[in-house]
């Protein structure tokens, strides 16, 4: 059972637990709403509290809202699904503005996480009409979900929110990959704000320790791992999808595997010497046998999940966790720059 008086922040998608492990660092008790079994198994062993199931539930106490919606209809690697019904998305936010049901709208869109891009959304305005608003509401997705966010903006607003939206460079604050996110935050009678980076933008035109020397310098792969790229972050990680379905073997899509072989024919890749030969070198794949594989532990220290969360369920279920999930770092960066004032007013032992 859930202490609903214990919970400050709800979160609608919570995964393996990275928005959640920031906000516990934070001093802020949160409970995740997760479908996905093996990613609610991953949340109990790391202790995270946790409702397994896609329903509904009611938190009257939570004062603030996050969540990052499924993605998977909307990067541009992806079949696009979410991408072609952007359109149709816009339309029932501005539905759901107007308190009409769209449940039958969502219905006719071809994958049905399409549409769960608007359910916190629907979480905001029903605990509005409650008379219980939530004071924050953060969300982050794929930059191709921008303009949905721009749309809940102008609603939000609407409803007495101030609101910021924006693109977020993960290198900007201290994650070891070059993953761009789009963001939405959202308060209720205070000013919004993302986060100012705290580390230099990547280029490929500057050195690590070039650019702006008010900022600390990017983190490359090699430090986060101690093997990899030498001279710039990793790639975004996520999980490459072909014909067979997810592929844990590498960072990223075919995209992103294309640059890390780059990377390692102009001799700027440093082979894991920890793999054996037989990981190191896989059987043939798009007439490759030399594919880099990247392991879950490692893909993990990545997205700056601690070294030890337990994630569970098999391999590819949790590279698909550690895929999907929002980095720590760049989760509490949000959280950090939203909630500024709460937090200065929090007693030192519960502040992180």
């Amino acid at each position: 059972m859930i202490d609903e008086a214990a919970v400050d922040m709800v979160d609608l998608f919570g995964g393996p637990g990275g928005w959640d492990l920031a906000a516990q660092r934070l001093g802020l008790a949160v409970t995740g709403i997760e479908l996905d079994h093996s990613a609610c198994e991953t949340r109990r062993a790391a202790g995270l509290g946790t409702i397994e199931g896609d329903g509904p539930a009611d938190f009257p106490r939570a004062t603030d809202l996050i969540g990052s919606p499924p993605c998977q209809t909307y990067p541009i690697g992806g079949k696009g699904a979410g991408r072609r019904a952007l359109d149709a998305v816009l339309h029932f936010a501005s539905q759901l503005a107007a308190r009409k049901d769209i449940r039958s709208g969502l219905a006719t869109l071809d994958d049905e996480r399409t549409g769960l891009v608007l359910e916190p959304l629907r979480w905001v305005l029903e605990a509005l009409d409650a008379g219980r608003p939530y004071r924050t509401v953060m969300l982050e997705q794929v930059p191709t979900v921008l303009p949905v966010w721009d749309a809940m903006a102008r609603i939000l607003r609407a409803e007495g929110y101030t609101v910021v939206t924006g693109r977020l460079n993960a290198e900007e604050h201290g994650v070891p990959q070059t993953r761009t996110r789009a963001v939405l935050v959202a308060r209720r009678r205070d000013k919004a704000a993302l986060p100012a980076p705290t580390h230099r933008r990547y280029s490929r035109s500057s050195a690590q320790n070039g650019g702006d020397l008010t900022l600390l310098p990017w983190v490359s792969m090699a430090q986060a791992l101690g093997w990899g790229m030498t001279h710039r972050p990793a790639l975004t990680v996520a999980v490459g999808t072909g014909a067979g379905g997810p592929d844990p073997s590498c960072v990223g899509g075919s995209g992103s595997r294309a640059t890390l072989y780059g990377e390692r024919d102009a001799g700027r890749w440093i082979a894991d010497t920890r793999l054996k030969p037989a990981d190191s070198l896989p059987a043939y794949r798009g007439g490759r046998k030399d594919m880099i594989r990247v392991s879950a532990s490692d893909a993990a220290t990545l997205q700056t999940f601690p070294q030890d969360h337990p994630f569970q369920g098999t391999r590819t279920k949790q590279y698909e966790q550690i895929g999907n999930a929002m980095p720590p770092l760049l989760a509490e960066a949000v959280i950090r720059g939203a909630m500024a004032r709460e937090l200065a007013a929090r007693p030192s032992s519960q502040a992180a």
